[in-house]
């Protein structure tokens, strides 16, 4: 197994997944744009979804994949018992947490989106379709148990393709859009809790060969247990501190009408690239990083870090560089289309915009927190990202009323840099991580070849600039044409000054 040949097992599932979303995506912005409908639903599926990025995204790993790695190392019989006590223990807390939830609905939906307060017909929507879509994290978080069990004995393609389903049957709801008019967000809300049930029984099918469930509704706090759980609030906080960033810039903007629409779509753009710079790679390395931590082996443990850290560049940064281009071009021909308007294109843009300078510390926080997990320390992420929390907060209610919801994808970019450079110094300070000459030589001829790309892109949307206006029915080909050209400059210019090197990149575990 190699770096680059798991990170694509997993990054090629996470990318037809995230089409699909964008598919997904564009249908509800054709059918709701950014109506009360729109920012109801948005509301209902952002909580759960937060939480399946929380859990499913790397998350839950940094928690469960040291200590379940550590116990295959010693004994099977024991990891399969330490296993078995952790999902029981999950089964039935989760369970509690759905019921009590749905319970004190009206309070929580308050709490997420205290600007639909005013708005009688959207609170109540809002309520009702969070209702429906809630038991969607139970599944998906115990689905996450699954993962982690599969991705620990290096199986990555089920985890990473289970979230498929979910955008396929969303979008099989939404090809009947037209029919079923305001019952639509309805559907797709009970769509959204079916999915979760169905991701959790196809992960349990091949998680089976590895781990059988045995349910046993006593409850067994031995210290492998408690250690685990200790660990598992803090690394669901520090990994996941970017959803949890977004899901606080939602609860301030859905003071502002459509806000939270505005936000739902340009959030939809630049996850495509952090799933595979970040997410991926995070998920991938953890495994083996915490077997050669746990035996000691350094220079396999720097290697592994050095190249996980120059593939997270060479991925994120002519990203970023393509979002701070083109957000505008990107936004209208993937959404500007049916009831989303030239305002609603205009908005969304600005947002990616933002988004687009933290894209490469997104991506960062989730490589450089990786590392301190496989060293089973989750308490220094915590709390760097507990201030990094605090200080977007801060950022995000002081601006908001002069500026708007603008100050959200702002204050989230200002607070994940200062995340990611933190993490960096305490990983030098605690001689973590340490780079080779490689990684430095490399470093520069990946902002160069990023840079000469940036270059092309800005050409292309010049040259198709009459093609990427709002009413042109094809504006969607001349983009993903000259993504496509980017990609294919970006690898040739890489390869010829030597930035992207396929032998360097393939790290043999």
């Amino acid at each position: 197994m190699n770096l680059v040949k798991s990170t694509g097992t997993f990054g090629f599932y996470t990318i037809i997944s995230r089409l699909l979303g964008y598919l997904r995506d564009v249908l509800i912005a054709i059918f709701l744009g950014t109506s009360i409908f729109a920012d109801a639903f948005f509301v209902a599926f952002r909580i759960p979804n937060t939480f399946r990025r929380l859990f499913a995204e790397g998350t839950f790993n940094a928690a469960f994949v040291p200590s379940y790695s550590s116990e295959l190392l010693k004994n099977k019989s024991r990891s399969k018992n330490f296993a078995n006590e952790i999902f029981n223990l999950l089964f039935l807390g989760l369970l509690f947490l759905v019921l009590l939830i749905e319970v004190f609905m009206p309070s929580f939906v308050g709490l997420i989106a205290p600007g639909f307060v005013e708005n009688t017909k959207k609170i109540e929507l809002a309520i009702d379709l969070t209702r429906i879509t809630f038991p969607f994290l139970m599944f998906v978080s115990l689905s996450s148990f699954f993962g982690a069990v599969l991705n620990s004995h290096n199986k990555f393609a089920a985890a990473s393709a289970a979230p498929i389903i979910l955008n396929l049957i969303l979008i099989g709801i939404l090809f009947f859009g037209k029919y079923l008019n305001d019952e639509l967000i309805y559907y797709l809300s009970y769509g959204v809790s079916a999915a979760g049930f169905l991701q959790l029984i196809f992960l349990y099918k091949f998680t089976h060969k590895f781990l059988v469930i045995n349910f046993d509704f006593k409850l067994k706090f031995n210290n492998k247990v408690k250690s685990f759980f200790k660990k598992l609030l803090p690394s669901i906080f520090s990994s996941g501190v970017t959803q949890i960033n977004i899901l606080i810039g939602t609860i301030i903007a859905s003071f502002q009408a459509s806000a939270v629409s505005y936000l739902y779509y340009a959030d939809r753009i630049y996850q495509i690239n952090l799933a595979i710079a970040g997410i991926a790679i995070g998920v991938v390395v953890l495994p083996q990083l915490s077997k050669h931590i746990y035996l000691k082996k350094k220079e396999k443990i720097l290697k592994i870090q050095n190249k996980a850290l120059e593939l997270s560049m060479f991925l994120s940064l002519p990203a970023s560089i393509a979002l701070l281009i083109g957000s505008k071009e990107i936004i209208s021909a993937l959404f500007g289309y049916g009831s989303f308007d030239e305002g609603a294109v205009f908005n969304s843009a600005k947002a990616l915009y933002y988004f687009g300078f933290g894209l490469p510390a997104f991506a960062f926080i989730k490589v450089f927190s990786t590392f301190f997990f496989a060293n089973n320390d989750t308490k220094t992420p915590f709390y760097i990202s507990l201030i990094s929390v605090i200080l977007n907060i801060l950022i995000s209610v002081y601006y908001f009323k002069s500026i708007g919801f603008i100050i959200i994808p702002i204050a989230t970019t200002i607070a994940s840099w200062f995340n990611s450079i933190v993490l960096f110094i305490y990983l030098k300070k605690r001689n973590l991580f340490q780079f080779n000459s490689i990684f430095v030589v490399k470093f520069f001829k990946i902002v160069f070849a990023t840079i000469t790309m940036g270059i092309f892109f800005k050409y292309l949307i010049l040259i198709f600039e009459n093609k990427m206006i709002y009413d042109f029915s094809f504006k969607s080909f001349y983009l993903i044409l000259s993504v496509l050209l980017c990609i294919i400059f970006y690898l040739l210019v890489s390869f010829f000054i030597k930035a992207f090197n396929y032998k360097d990149l393939q790290l043999k575990y």
